[in-house]
């Protein structure tokens, strides 16, 4: 089964904003902004857009492997000013709010290799909507746009960086800790567990040099069989 069958969240699902309803039906809809303040988050970054040339999207995370977006080209792509780690508590994509996961986030400093798709400007606005419902329904992410460094040249791109304010950001959490958080959460999305192999998985495949994120599941796959073993 490839990675896309194993994860539980569909395009259809962001379409039909099921996920919302589904955390509103569990009680959380605390953790969530409203329709409108996604709406209006949309606009604040379209608003922002430093050209008229296409949209691309910079995916760092589960975009890599799972990107859900109508797309006409894809790039490897280098950005530079932020670095990626597992810097965001997940309540409802890859954990709940009793047993959090955990999930990939930029944050300030470094460099980060990930993959650029270039949108469609006709249906541009329709896929960000996706987008957004996939990676701006809690009180996480603020959209930034970047530079990103493709074989094509520098492009701008929409991308996701941790909001050091939010509650969910964790600060830096050691190897060890990450490896036993993900072996137990699991969201409306998948586990943790998943994601964290997957994306290692899809970095391998697009050639991504990332040793660390290799290591943690070198760790976890470890771990895991191990913990089959004893039973």
């Amino acid at each position: 089964m490839d990675s896309i069958e194993k994860t539980k969240i569909k395009r259809n699902m962001l379409e039909n904003d099921s996920v919302r309803r589904a955390v509103e039906r569990s009680g959380h809809s605390d953790m969530l902004i409203s329709e409108n303040e996604l709406l209006a988050s949309l606009d604040s970054t379209l608003k922002k857009r430093p050209s008229k040339e296409p949209i691309w999207v910079f995916g760092y995370g589960s975009l890599i492997w799972n990107p859900m977006l109508s797309y006409t080209r894809k790039q490897p792509a280098l950005i530079r000013g932020y670095h990626r780690g597992f810097y965001c508590w997940s309540r409802i994509n890859r954990g709940s709010p009793k047993t959090p996961g955990l999930v990939l986030a930029l944050d300030q400093g470094g460099a980060c290799r990930g993959i650029a798709y270039r949108l469609k400007n006709e249906t541009a606005e329709k896929e960000l909507l996706i987008l957004w419902r996939r990676e701006m329904l809690g009180k996480v992410y603020v959209p930034k746009w970047v530079r990103a460094k493709t074989e094509l040249g520098f492009v701008n791109a929409i991308t996701f960086v941790i909001d050091q304010s939010s509650e969910a950001y964790t600060g830096r959490l050691c190897e060890d800790r990450i490896v036993s958080i993900a072996m137990e959460a699991v969201g409306h999305y998948g586990s943790c567990e998943d994601y964290l192999i997957e994306t290692a998985r899809s970095f391998k495949r697009e050639g991504i040099s990332d040793k660390k994120m290799f290591l943690l599941a070198e760790k976890l796959s470890g771990r895991r069989e191990a913990s089959l073993k004893a039973y």
